[in-house]
């Protein structure tokens, strides 16, 4: 007769911290995804610009995958942080303010994809995966990937 040895059960880890230290590493959590999200909608705006001469929700929408209230959300939320401009129904525009955002993102998106090429990543994975990473990352980070990148 086999004899079956079950593994201990393992009980989840717990967050001893006190509360006011958890709220603010979510909270920390939340805006650093707001800022990902604003930063990924100026740099498609600068591309549908460049490459269509507009951005429009409904295209910023198609392009995102989400619906057009939802980039009217956001859009509203990038309008009051100075980074856009538009008129209801009409293209949106970046601000100064939003081009300088969207120039350092493709920045900061160019390092990273160039620095995943050079270790082997094909360009799709690159590509996809360098959307995530490139909010992510410190600037000497950044340095150091385009150092490597520049060497391979």
């Amino acid at each position: 007769m086999t004899r079956h040895v079950l593994a201990p059960q393992t009980q989840p880890a717990s967050d001893d911290r006190p509360a006011d230290l958890r709220a603010e590493a979510f909270q920390g959590v939340r805006d650093a995804r707001s800022r990902e999200l604003a930063e990924d909608y100026v740099e498609l705006i600068a591309e549908l610009i460049h490459d269509q001469g507009e951005a429009r929700p409904v295209d910023i929408a198609a392009r995102l995958g989400v619906k057009v209230p939802t980039v009217t959300k956001t859009l509203d939320r990038l309008a009051r942080e100075g980074l856009i401009t538009r008129a209801k129904y009409r293209s949106v525009f970046l601000t100064d303010a939003g081009r300088a955002l969207a120039k350092e993102c493709r920045r900061r998106h160019e390092i990273v994809l160039r620095f995943l090429i050079s270790l082997g990543l094909d360009p799709e994975t690159a590509e996809r995966d360098a959307e995530g990473i490139e909010h992510h990352v410190s600037e000497r980070t950044l340095a150091l990937f385009a150092a490597f990148a520049n060497k391979s």
